[in-house]
């Protein structure tokens, strides 16, 4: 069995998305990777992983707005989730890492 391909994406790359690579890679059947959209992105979103992804998991609204305006073709065909955290938390924060659990969790089964 092929392990499912997701994808998580906010802002800057600094805490959020990279908590959810943290806490999401050791689930099985998961290959989990991280970026941000914003221009001074620690890890910039490239379209090679918007091609590799099955599933895209964004933090905002505004990340699956500036995702869809940004890689339109390479987002054909792809499944698009806005989990609702705000950018109110640190890297591993324990209420961000519950919220991750519960919002992306149930997804990611």
């Amino acid at each position: 069995m092929t392990a499912r391909r997701v994808l998580f994406l906010c802002s800057r790359h600094r805490l959020r998305s990279p908590t959810a690579e943290q806490v999401f890679h050791a689930w099985p059947g998961l290959e989990v990777d991280s970026a941000g959209l914003a221009p001074d992105a620690d890890t910039p979103l490239s379209a090679d992983q918007v091609a590799w992804a099955e599933l895209i998991l964004v933090m905002e609204n505004a990340h699956r707005r500036r995702l869809q305006s940004r890689f339109a073709g390479p987002l054909k065909g792809k499944r698009v989730v806005v989990l609702g955290i705000p950018d109110d938390y640190g890297f591993m924060q324990p209420e961000l890492v519950d919220l991750l659990l519960r919002k992306a969790g149930p997804l990611l089964r």
